[in-house]
């Protein structure tokens, strides 16, 4: 791309959750509202920002890799480190990344415009981290657009209290903030003003939405977002089973644009790994909250991550999460090997698992994972389907179920962000092929 000398641009690359992208995209349209172009990472760019992920020391040692070599693309431009790598590493990024001018975690990120427009007069490399527990109050962000034009996530909370002993989260992104819920509402409506159709609430803790508030809840937030006109769609980032109570359950139950997709995180199904890593529940408790949605809705999706190679996860434990994942049915399901955080309590845990362990660990799993993901597909086959059109081709349509099944038609029409019913034919891989009703 020829860059025009009157404009300035800025280019972004983002790792880890869909939360790191929502505050990647909020950034970027301060910087639009004060003139600034987007283009792609890989273009000279006046300002390009790195959101950093420190979920693995996989994800610690590609942030290092990103930064240093961004630079190269405009060594005269202004390179942000922003994140949760930059929070939990800032000194060290400053000591060690001398290609970095700005550092700032996960707060401020309001403010990244300003720090910009500052460092022009100082040329000073500067590490705006600050204690990240001493934040109270949620950071106000706004997106215009993220997403395929059909959906779009919408942030609602930020921070984490659970604590469970191999996150390093809580540490980096902070003691649990909500949205005001009219917040929440006025960019729901905003979102639907700018064509889309599905909302995302996400949040690095969603179920807590409201908890520091004192007077809503997340049941509150899904009310009053579903009220409004023009919404077809609402979905909910990942959520404890906890969460699904009888009355949770009553509630949402009446609700018909509530997607029927729960994204229950479960991260073990022993009993006794389960416990060592602090999570909240059991894995009996697990199984009733699957229950309980299925004795709502025949066709709910229920998708999940599982930790494999926890500390001191016998062979035992193992078979019980195979078995585990063999009696749910997940529909999807993301698998991580264990990733040592320091800081953790896992961390000195005695009994770390060697790599080889783990790495077979994972293709089992993931073998038995996948049969299960082509069962609940096939269970689709020769039947009819409701599908959110996110995007055409060339003599194909592709969009998305209410329980989260990717669809494809053959077809001329234009049919992006429209919804339809589909027959469904076949299966090819992950994709549900079928004809247009």
């Amino acid at each position: 791309m020829l860059q025009n000398k009157n404009k300035k641009y800025i280019a972004t690359y983002t790792l880890g959750c869909k939360v790191n992208q929502y505050d990647t995209e909020a950034v970027v349209e301060q910087f639009k509202a004060e003139g600034y172009e987007e283009v792609a990472f890989d273009e000279v760019a006046d300002v390009y920002l790195v959101n950093t992920c420190t979920v693995t020391h996989l994800s610690d040692r590609k942030c290092r890799q990103m930064l240093r070599k961004t630079k190269k693309l405009n060594p005269d431009s202004v390179l942000v480190a922003m994140g949760c790598y930059a929070q939990a590493a800032g000194e060290k990024i400053k000591e060690d990344v001398s290609e970095v001018d700005i550092i700032v975690g996960t707060n401020k990120r309001s403010e990244i415009l300003k720090l910009v427009e500052e460092y022009h007069n100082n040329q000073e490399t500067y590490n705006y981290v600050s204690n990240i527990m001493d934040v109270e109050e949620f950071e106000e962000l706004q997106i215009s657009n993220m997403g395929e034009h059909t959906r779009v996530y919408l942030k609602i909370q930020e921070g984490c209290n659970n604590y469970c002993t191999y996150c390093i989260i809580p540490y980096v992104r902070g003691k649990i903030r909500s949205r005001k819920l009219e917040n929440v509402v006025q960019e729901a409506q905003r979102l639907v003003e700018a064509g889309f159709k599905e909302i995302i609430l996400t949040g690095i803790h969603v179920l807590a939405y409201g908890k520091d508030l004192g007077n809503v809840t997340l049941l509150d937030a899904i009310k009053k977002v579903h009220d409004i006109e023009g919404v077809e769609r609402i979905r909910l980032s990942s959520i404890e089973p906890v969460a699904i109570t009888d009355e949770f359950l009553e509630a949402i139950s009446q609700l018909p644009k509530l997607c029927h997709h729960f994204h229950l995180s479960l991260q073990s199904g022993s009993e006794t790994v389960l416990k060592r890593m602090n999570r909240k529940y059991t894995a009996q408790e697990y199984k009733e909250s699957v229950q309980r949605l299925r004795g709502v809705w025949h066709d709910v999706a229920i998708t999940t991550d599982i930790i494999v190679g926890f500390p001191g996860e016998t062979d035992e434990e193992f078979k019980e999460t195979v078995d585990f994942v063999k009696e749910i049915g997940f529909a999807q399901v993301h698998l991580f090997p264990y990733s040592k955080r320091e800081g953790t309590a896992a961390a000195r845990m005695k009994n770390q698992i060697d790599s080889p362990i783990k790495d077979e660990r994972m293709k089992v799993l993931k073998q038995v994972t996948l049969k299960s993901q082509d069962a609940f597909l096939d269970e689709h086959i020769g039947k009819e389907v409701e599908v959110l059109f996110e995007k055409a081709e060339e003599g194909m349509a592709q969009g998305y179920t209410s329980n989260y099944m990717k669809v494809e038609v053959d077809t001329e029409l234009h049919l992006e962000n429209t919804v339809g019913k589909v027959y469904i034919e076949t299966r090819e891989h992950e994709v549900l092929k079928g004809k247009l009703l």
